[in-house]
């Protein structure tokens, strides 16, 4: 039989049932970070599951239990032993095991599915995604309950700050790494005009390309909202993905995996594009494979020491990093007086002071404020302060509600410490949780200090992770801004604060932040915190500092996982 010689043209495949499905949601994602305005296609509310049918909080809560006491099985390759368990912050044993890599085994695995995902181009890889990010939504409340149990989070900011939330950053990084991989076209003719000589003519096609192996070493406070960024962002520039939990927060970040890898297969692509890596006790697992040569990217949320580690040892790969920074608030004056005390309260109360961006340093001049209810002395102002964050937690069920566990005993052990660094302006109490009675549940300190003959290094210019807030008199507003400079130029921070009512001190805190490259929330009295920030619209770190070397999320997050590789000739 000869061969088919027909010219008639050819039908264009169907586009993948992914493309169908998902494109219009990653449209309105690149809109939203063209505008900045707010949108996230997950609702925040827990009652806003259940209601078509999907799994709503009965059904996630079973979900969860059903996990307890079992083995995670992913059906990874390279599994060489089982690992595990947590034990929730809540007094619970999880009982759950992780299987352990073999890394000679795995990482080869895991790069063996590069060429067909590479080849699957960035519009399908978004596509593939967004369908993980997807069907995560649908199960938020059993990730709530996974997240709970293992950073110490309250129910509800488990729920929100674990589920929409993290799958809004996981979707933010998406949509940038789909822009900046179509940044270049996916094909161009080339012609130079050569005068009475024929044009030279080529045919360019550019793809982009991921590194390699993007490893992802989770944290234990904000295991989804901190992972989801770095894992999506590779994952879309076409990385294959490990992941490698914080030993004591494994089960939000496995249930991730296994949900990637069913998607993955459904699609067509290898499952062993994403892969666990779960640890034994102390084995210190995170640094072996950081070094690995297939690994190429890495992204780390946790301690300064080993974030620095990392940037000065994996040289073989782009590192990305958020570490410990020194969150600062400039209270200079204020026409929202009880407005201030109160988001101010909050802020430090919320997760009991264990995220990131809540305040540590309250920059307070020594002779006082001006504000709407009249003159505050600096004492007063310390006081107010202190019972504003007493009522509001002298609720027992408030208090659980906001405070939720301390995540882990060195959070309980700089708790304790807490008062021989300065006087007590209001000491900690525990809170019975009425559930989990093995809980440990406390209520911030504050501690006031004056820099008039502090030490050359004050224990308030080191990061105190945990509920532990510093009430600090300076001698000026000016005398605040250079401490906050100094803060900047040598810890970071994730988040800074400033109350005034002049403009001219306001322009004064804008330009120390914009110099030393730190966020600025200028008056915040009502319900939006300091400590947070929207996805789509807020930048969560600038990079610019030494509290983090990246932003999340920007073009600089995505544009270095991959390189636009070049392919021209006349064929």
């Amino acid at each position: 039989m000869s061969a088919d010689t027909s010219t008639e043209p050819q039908a264009p495949a169907a586009p993948h049932p992914l493309l169908l499905a998902r494109r219009p949601v990653l449209d309105r994602a690149l809109e939203a970070i063209r505008t900045r305005a707010y949108w996230s296609p997950h609702p925040e509310h827990p009652k806003a599951y259940g209601q078509d049918g999907g799994p709503g909080p009965a059904a996630g809560q079973a979900a969860f239990e059903a996990l307890l006491g079992t083995r995670f099985a992913l059906d990874q390759p390279g599994t060489d032993d089982w690992v595990g368990p947590e034990t929730s912050p809540y007094g619970i044993d999880l009982g759950i095991e992780y299987p352990h890599p073999d890394p000679d085994v795995l990482l080869p695995a895991m790069r063996a599915g590069l060429a067909d995902w590479r080849a699957a181009g960035p519009e399908l890889r978004a596509a593939v995604c967004l369908e993980v990010l997807a069907r995560i939504n649908a199960r938020s409340h059993e990730f709530a309950h996974a997240v709970m149990h293992t950073s110490g989070q309250a129910f509800t900011m488990a729920f929100q700050a674990g589920g929409p939330h993290a799958q809004d950053r996981g979707l933010e990084a998406v949509a940038y790494a789909y822009a900046e991989q179509v940044r270049v076209p996916a094909a161009a003719e080339w012609t130079k005009p050569q005068g009475k000589r024929d044009p030279l003519t080529l045919t360019k096609r550019f793809t982009p390309a991921g590194r390699g192996v993007a490893l992802v070493i989770g944290c234990n406070t904000f295991p989804t909202w901190n992972g989801y960024p770095g894992l999506f962002a590779s994952l879309a520039t076409g990385n294959a993905v490990l992941v490698k939990p914080h030993p004591r927060a494994v089960l939000p970040l496995a249930l991730t995996v296994r949900v990637a890898r069913e998607v993955l297969a459904e699609a067509g692509f290898a499952p062993d594009l994403v892969a666990l890596a779960a640890e034994r006790p102390g084995e210190g697992l995170a640094k072996t494979l950081a070094l690995r040569p297939e690994v190429r990217i890495i992204d780390y949320t946790g301690s300064t020491a080993f974030g620095d580690w990392l940037e000065t040892h994996a040289r073989q790969a782009r590192v990305y990093t958020e570490k410990a920074g020194v969150n600062t608030v400039v209270i200079d004056s204020t026409d929202d007086y009880r407005g201030m005390l109160a988001n101010l309260a909050f802020s430090l109360s919320l997760y009991s002071g264990q995220m990131c961006t809540t305040p540590q340093n309250l920059l307070i001049p020594r002779e006082g404020i001006t504000t709407d209810a009249g003159p505050k002395g600096h004492a007063e102002v310390v006081a107010d302060l202190a019972r504003a964050v007493d009522g509001l937690l002298g609720d027992e069920a408030r208090a659980n509600a906001l405070l939720g566990a301390l995540v882990n005993p060195e959070v309980r052990a700089r708790l304790d410490a807490a008062p021989t660094l300065g006087e007590v302006a209001l000491a900690s109490r525990p809170v019975a949780h009425p559930d989990f009675p093995d809980a440990v549940v406390r209520t911030p300190a504050l501690i006031a200090v004056d820099t008039a003959g502090a030490a050359a290094e004050p224990p308030y210019l080191s990061e105190c992770f945990g509920p532990v807030a510093f009430l600090v008199a300076t001698d000026s507003t000016a005398a605040s801004l250079e401490l906050l400079r100094r803060t900047l130029r040598e810890k970071g921070a994730l988040t800074v604060g400033a109350y005034t009512t002049s403009p001219a001190v306001a322009r004064d805190v804008e330009e120390v932040c914009l110099e030393e490259s730190a966020n600025l929330s200028l008056n915040l009295t009502g319900g939006v915190y300091v400590n947070q920030t929207a996805a789509f619209s807020d930048f969560h770190g600038t990079g610019g500092n030494p509290a983090a070397n990246a932003a999340l999320c920007d073009g600089a997050f995505v544009a270095d996982r991959f390189r636009t590789v070049e392919v021209r000739g006349t064929v």
